[in-house]
This record gives C-alpha cells, structure tokens and sequence, in this order.
C-alpha cells in the first residue's frame, strides 16, 4: 500500500493486473485508496491474489485440526482439494495437535495465500499454559501474531472491534446466540475476567507496525456477528463495524492493507442493506464475508444456503466469499465437504462475477452455451466446473438416441430442432 501511495507499480501489482484483465495503474489506484487489497506477505513466495473493487470475486475455503480429529495430512489434502476446485485463498483454522507446525506445513505445501486466527493459538497455549483462556496476557496475543507473520502467513484475521464497551453491554442485554464467533468469545471472556480493554484494539497502532513489517493484510474480523437470523443487523454487529470503521482509516492512514469481514446469519431482505453499510462506513474497502447464513432448517445442506447468500452479498457488492460446508453446524468436513463447499461457493461468485464483470466472466459460460448447442459433450465436460461429476452423471444410463442425454433421449429438443432445418434446408 505504500507503494501504491508513492505510485510505484510491484510485481504483485502487475500480476493481478495481468490476472484481472486491468491496467496496472488502475489496480495501484485501488491500492492506494484502500478499496483493493492484495494477500502477499513480504517473507513468502505464494501467487498473491487481488481482492476488492472491480476484480473476480473471490472464495476462501477454511481447513484445520480440532481435537476430535487432528490429521495434519488429511488437512493438507483438503486444502489442495480445496484450491484444485476453484478456492482462491485457504485459512488454516487449526485447533489441537502442533499448531505451529500444521500451520507451517499448510504454508510449504499450498501456493495460494493462506490466512490464520491467530487469537485461537494465543487462548489454546493459555489454557495448556496457564490453565485458562483468561490468563493470556497482551504479550502473549503479539507473540503469536508476529509468529505467524515471520511464518509467512498472508492475511489474518484479527478481532479488534470487539470492545469493551460492547461487551459490557452484551453481557446486561444478551441476544438469542450470544457470541458465536469463537475469537470474539475467547477476547469477550478475557474482558470481562480481566475488567480491561481488548488488546488487539487499544494496541492497534502496534498491530499496525507489525503488520507493515511482514506486509501482511488485516481482516477485521465481525467478532459480533450474527450467529441466528433473529440477532442480525442488531446494535451490537453494528456498534462492530462503526469501530471497524475507524480502524479501516487508521490502517490507510499508516499503509497497512484492511479488508472487513461480515456476517453471518441474514435474512435475505436484510443483505444487501448491509453490504452497501460497510462499504459506507468502512469507505469501500474489502468485504469478507460468511456466506450469508439465510436460513436456521438447513443443517447438511448449510453450503447451499451459505451460497445463496454469498450470491446476493456478491451483487450488492461483497468482494470475497468464504465457503461453508455441509457439515456446518455439524461437525468437522470431509475431503467431500470440502470439495462440495468449495464448488458451489466458487457457482456464486461466478454468478455474481457475470454481472459484475460482465464479458470478462461470461467466457466459459458462451463456450458450454456454444457446447450444449452441438451436443458437444467433450466441450461441456471441460468447461464445467466438476468435469468429473459431469461426465460420471451423464455416464449413468446409457442414451437409445446418439448425441443425447439420458433425460431427453428421441425427444431431445436440440436434436429435434437440427434435424427438422435440415430437412427442410434451412441452416442453423
């Protein structure tokens, strides 16, 4: 960001350029502003990735160990599941087993930028340590910030708008979920143990210096957000974001790149106006966010509905999309969840991206349109974004008629229709 604002143009700049189909003066332009932010830190060679204002929307997908299941290889192979399918970036929320070197690991073996919590590390190492998550100490929280910095870890996200004024207040007039993110919970418990201010907001200047050093991008986390559609766009989520706000122009201020994360749990209805806030409040920067979660009935299916939220969000302007999985709500996801989470998180944002970007995005979708058009099935299979399910599925029954599908068979329409203006010699 620094660059940007003395005008030089990176390498980083010019690949996303390059990537996005934009002049490299437009993507440092953005830059500068804060309304495009790049995930690359300064000690690793992973391809960055432009996320924000006029570029693809873009997916996270999130893996990690728990202590109900930590297998560090099995995590890994997620996360080339993950990005083998379409995510752009992958977050390692791991917690159980040697975090530290899950985490370095993920590094080594991924090349797409990689974010952390690194709060979850800090609250699991106080409870092994000091026997609570209470008993962490501010050092403790830089400690293992600036760790997964000098590791090379791209982005993170850091819960620094939960205040304690907030929580105070939360605590006196509690909402139907409480506080379901897990970073702002451990930070919500520790203020009201300790009686004192966040951390991570009353030293926000020395997050910003650490930040600066390793170029890492902050992710304001929404560690008040949502957790049920019956808490959304209350008092306390959006108390969070006017914080979030003035940390976005501090962040500028000193050359340190912020994107904002956001809800959650979301009616419909209710989405779009919160988009359009953040991007009011926090002047445009980058918006992040978990699906929209639009409805409670869905467990095993929480991946669909977390993509027809991120599809609106998308349109309204939400810039970065992080999957969910079928097993939200549930438990942690397999191979198959993952892959699954990934693919119709990546349908959403690329339903958006048609109307956002207009023909840029449309490439594909005209080259399967020209494909279904001459019963191409050798074309529709290698534009679809699961060529494998695609051609397992069409492989199913075997058609009476040549070149059709299953479904149609003699009375498919395309068929039909091409046999009908040769006959009468027409062209088509």
């Amino acid at each position: 960001m620094r660059a940007a604002k003395e005008g030089r143009i990176t390498e980083e700049m010019k690949t996303i350029a390059l990537e996005e189909e934009e002049s490299p003066e437009s993507i440092r332009q953005r830059i500068a502003r804060g309304t495009v932010v790049i995930t690359h830190n300064n000690r690793r060679e992973a391809h960055p990735i432009g996320i924000g204002e006029g570029l693809r929307t873009k997916v996270n997908a999130n893996v990690g160990t728990s202590a109900d299941l930590c297998d560090i290889n099995l995590e890994i192979e997620k996360a080339r599941i993950a990005v083998k399918y379409g995510a752009d970036t992958v977050m390692d929320l791991s917690t159980a087993g040697n975090i530290d070197d899950i985490r370095q690991k993920i590094l080594k073996e991924i090349n797409v930028p990689i974010g952390t919590v690194p709060i979850y590390q800090a609250a699991i190492e106080a409870i092994s340590k000091k026997g609570s998550i209470v008993s962490m100490t501010e050092d403790d929280i830089f400690n293992v910030i600036e760790k997964h910095a000098k590791d090379g870890v791209d982005f993170m996200t850091i819960h620094c708008g939960v205040t304690r004024e907030t929580v105070k207040k939360i605590a006196k007039h509690p909402r139907l979920m409480g506080i379901v993110s897990r970073g702002g919970t451990f930070l919500a418990a520790w203020i009201l143990h300790n009686d004192k201010e966040n951390p991570l907001y009353s030293n926000f200047d020395y997050l910003l210096e650490m930040a600066a050093e390793y170029d890492f991008a902050l992710s304001l986390g929404d560690g008040l957000r949502p957790g049920c559609i019956f808490d959304a766009s209350d008092w306390f989520q959006i108390q969070e974001l006017l914080t979030i706000g003035e940390l976005v122009e501090k962040a500028r201020n000193t050359g340190v790149q912020a994107m904002v994360e956001g809800p959650g749990h979301m009616p419909l209805d209710q989405i779009s106006a919160n988009v359009k806030l953040e991007k009011t409040i926090c002047k445009g920067a980058p918006f992040y966010v978990l699906g929209p979660v639009v409805t409670e009935i869905a467990p095993g299916y929480d991946h669909i509905v977390g993509a027809i939220g991120g599809a609106i969000a998308g349109l309204a302007g939400a810039d970065f999309l992080c999957y969910l999985t079928p097993s939200e709500h549930l438990g942690l996801p397999s191979i198959e969840d993952v892959k699954e989470g990934v693919i119709v998180t990546k349908i959403a944002a690329h339903a958006v991206d048609i109307v956002k970007l207009g023909d840029k995005a449309r490439v594909r979708d005209f080259e399967m349109a020209k494909a279904r058009s001459q019963l191409d099935w050798e074309k529709q299979f290698k534009n679809a974004i699961d060529p494998e399910k695609a051609m397992a599925i069409h492989n199913r029954v075997k058609p009476r008629s040549s070149g059709a599908c299953s479904m149609c068979s003699d009375f498919c329409a395309i068929k039909i229709l091409k046999e009908a203006l040769k006959t009468s010699g027409e062209c088509f």
